[in-house]
C-alpha cells in the first residue's frame, strides 16, 4: 500500500554520505556541549473572519533548557519536539495526483531548457505508460491513499503539513505522539509552496516553536522528526548540507529556496519537522533525491521563513499573494555573458519583459541582468524569483540591472502575479517551402510565417520571424533547446521576418562557432545560444 507522497526523483548515479565527517562534527558538537537560556515562549494573534482570536504561531527563544553531553545525546531535544509531531493520514475516493503532475515514485520528466517564467502555468506530465485515471461510477467508498506527518505549531491545534500531503484528500486525521487522534479540517493549501495547514479541535497541544532559517549555516546539525514509511514516530540526526537548493523536478510555478541536509528522511517524513539543536522549527521536510525511493541522504525542506510567510496569509486572507515584476529569467549562462559582454555568472537574465508590466515600465529591457534587488546582491535567477514572489503586491521595490558595461538603479510597483491556462503545441510536420540551415545551425528547417502555421502551431498574431518545422536531434540546435513550433525572431540581434532574411543572415556568420538567437514559444521571447560542440 502506498503509504505517503513524497517527491522522490531518480538520479542517474550514486550519492554516498560521509559518515566519518558526520560522525566526527557530531562528536565535536556532543563533547564541547551548548548550555542554552531558560525557555521564554511567546505568541502572535489576529482576529479571523468570524471575529475569533487565532494563534498564528508560537516563537521561542529556547525550548531546550539542558546541556547537551555526549552521554545523554540529543534526547532533551527530542523530548521537546516529538510531541508536537503528528501523523497525518489520508483518505479519499480517488487517486491522488502529485502537485506536479507525475507519479513521485515513478520516472521524472522534465524540459532541462525550461525558463523561470513567473507568468508560466505548471505543466502536469503524465508518464509513459500511465493512462489518466478512469472516473468511477457512482461515489467510491473512502480509503486510505498515504500518510505523511504535521507539526503543530499553535496549542489551538494549528498543523503545518505539505500540501502534497493533503491534496485531493476527502478526510484527513492527525494521529499525536500520545496516539490521540482527531479529524483535522483542511484550513488552506498553496501548491507552488507545497506548504498546507489544517487544525484540529483541541486546546492545550504541545507545540514546536518557529526558529529562523536565515540563520541556519551550512554544516549546523539538525534532527528530523517525522512518521518514515508509516512505522511510527521516528528521529534521525544529520547537518545542513547547503542551502537555497531548488529540485530537479521544480516547475515554472514552484518556489524553491530548500535546505538540504543528509538527515535521513524518507517516505513519511513529508510534512514533518526539521529542528536545530535549540529545538526549534527551521525547515518542513518535503522532497529526497533518490534511486532507490529511499535515503541516500539528500533531503530537500522548506525553511521555516517561507513556510511561515505561506502559513500567515492563509491563515489570514485564505490565499497566498505573491508579488511580481513581469520578467522572463534564467541563470546566467557563461554563454550568456560571453555574447553580452558581462563578466561572471551572478545575477538574472532577463529574456522577455511582459508588455505593461512593472519591469517594462520601469524602463527594463531584455538582455539585462538584474544583480541587485531592494539592497540585496543576487546571486541567480532562483533568487531573485523567490524575493519577488515574498514581496506584497503593491510594495515599490528598488533594483539594479547590468547593461551595456554598467549597473543602472530602476524602481517599480509590483503587481500580483496571476496564473494563465496555455495549451500544448501539436507535433505536427511542416508543408510550405522552408530553407534548411547550414553551418552553426545545421539540421535546422524553417518556414515563413503563414495562416496555416500559425493556426498549427497556435502562434501569436503579432510572431515576427520564421518558424522551425524541424530540428535534427543530433544537432547542435537541438542541444541549445530548439524545437519544432518555435519562431527565430533575431540572429544575431538582427530581426528576422522571412527565410530570405534567415539566409541572408545565416551568411553573414560565415564560419562563426556560435551565434546567438532570439526565439519565441509559448513562454514568450528568450535568449538562445547555439554552439558547435
Amino acid at each position: 500500500m502506498q503509504t505517503e507522497f513524497d517527491h522522490i526523483i531518480n538520479v542517474n548515479r550514486r550519492q554516498r554520505m560521509n559518515w566519518t565527517l558526520m560522525s566526527l562534527i557530531a562528536a565535536g558538537v556532543l563533547l564541547i556541549g551548548a548550555v542554552f537560556g531558560s525557555a521564554a515562549t511567546s505568541r502572535g494573534w489576529f482576529k479571523s473572519g468570524d471575529g475569533n482570536k487565532v494563534p498564528i504561531y508560537v516563537s521561542s527563544d529556547s525550548q531546550v533548557n539542558q546541556q547537551i553531553t555526549l552521554n545523554g545525546g540529543f534526547s532533551s531535544i527530542a523530548k521537546t519536539v516529538t510531541p508536537a509531531v503528528v501523523v497525518v493520514n489520508v483518505s479519499g475516493r480517488r487517486q491522488q495526483q502529485s502537485p506536479f503532475g507525475f507519479d513521485p515514485f515513478g520516472e521524472l520528466f522534465g524540459n532541462p531548457f525550461q525558463d523561470d517564467d513567473e507568468n508560466a502555468p505548471r505543466r502536469r506530465v503524465i508518464p509513459r505508460g500511465q493512462q489518466q485515471p478512469q472516473q468511477p461510477q457512482g461515489r467510491a467508498p473512502l480509503q486510505r491513499i498515504g500518510t505523511g506527518s504535521g507539526v503543530i505549531v499553535s496549542p489551538d491545534g494549528y498543523i503545518i503539513t505539505n500540501n502534497h500531503v493533503v491534496e485531493g484528500a476527502d478526510k484527513v486525521e492527525v494521529e499525536l505522539a500520545d496516539r490521540r487522534t482527531f479529524q483535522a479540517k483542511v484550513i488552506g493549501t498553496d501548491p507552488p509552496s507545497d506548504i498546507a495547514v489544517i487544525k484540529v479541535d483541541s486546546t492545550g497541544l504541545p507545540t514546536v516553536p518557529f526558529g529562523d532559517s536565515e540563520k541556519v549555516e551550512v554544516g549546523d546539525i539538525v534532527l528530523a522528526v517525522g512518521n518514515p514509511l508509516d512505522i511510527g514516530q521516528t528521529v534521525t540526526m544529520g547537518i545542513i548540507s547547503a542551502k537555497g537548493r531548488r529540485s530537479p523536478g521544480g516547475g515554472n510555478n514552484t518556489y524553491e529556496n530548500f535546505l538540504q541536509t543528509d538527515a535521513a528522511i524518507n517516505r513519511g517524513n513529508s510534512g514533518g519537522a526539521l529542528v536545530n539543536l535549540r529545538g526549534e522549527l527551521i525547515g518542513i521536510p518535503s522532497q529526497i533525491l533518490s534511486q532507490t525511493g529511499g535515503s541516500i541522504g539528500i533531503g530537500f525542506a522548506i525553511p521555516t521563513k517561507d513556510a511561515r510567510n505561506v502559513m500567515d496569509q492563509l491563515l489570514r486572507t485564505g490565499k497566498v499573494s505573491r508579488g511580481m515584476l513581469g520578467v522572463n529569467i534564467t541563470p546566467v549562462r557563461p554563454e550568456l555573458a560571453e555574447e553580452f559582454g558581462y563578466k561572471g555568472t551572478k545575477g538574472a537574465f532577463i529574456q522577455n519583459v511582459t508588455p505593461d508590466s512593472p519591469a517594462a515600465l520601469a524602463g527594463v529591457k531584455r538582455g539585462d541582468i538584474v544583480t541587485e534587488f531592494q539592497g540585496q546582491r543576487i546571486e541567480d535567477s532562483d533568487q531573485l524569483r523567490n524575493l519577488t514572489s515574498q514581496t506584497p503586491p503593491g510594495t515599490t521595490v528598488k533594483f539594479k540591472v547590468w547593461r551595456d558595461g554598467s549597473e543602472r538603479e530602476f524602481s517599480a510597483k509590483l503587481t500580483e502575479r496571476v496564473l494563465s491556462a496555455n495549451a500544448d503545441k501539436p507535433e505536427e510536420p511542416g508543408g510550405g517551402q522552408g530553407s534548411e540551415a547550414g553551418g552553426v545551425l545545421s539540421g535546422v528547417r524553417v518556414e515563413n510565417i503563414s495562416p496555416e502555421l500559425t493556426q498549427r502551431y497556435r502562434l501569436s498574431a503579432s510572431a515576427k520571424g520564421v518558424v522551425i518545422i524541424s530540428v535534427d536531434p543530433n544537432s547542435n540546435a537541438a542541444a541549445a533547446g530548439l524545437g519544432r513550433g518555435m519562431v527565430i525572431e533575431e540572429i544575431a540581434r538582427q530581426p528576422i521576418s522571412s527565410v530570405n532574411d534567415f539566409n541572408a543572415a545565416l551568411q553573414k556568420l560565415g564560419n562563426k562557432k556560435s551565434v546567438l538567437l532570439s526565439v519565441l514559444t509559448s513562454q514568450g521571447s528568450s535568449y538562445v545560444v547555439v554552439k558547435e560542440e
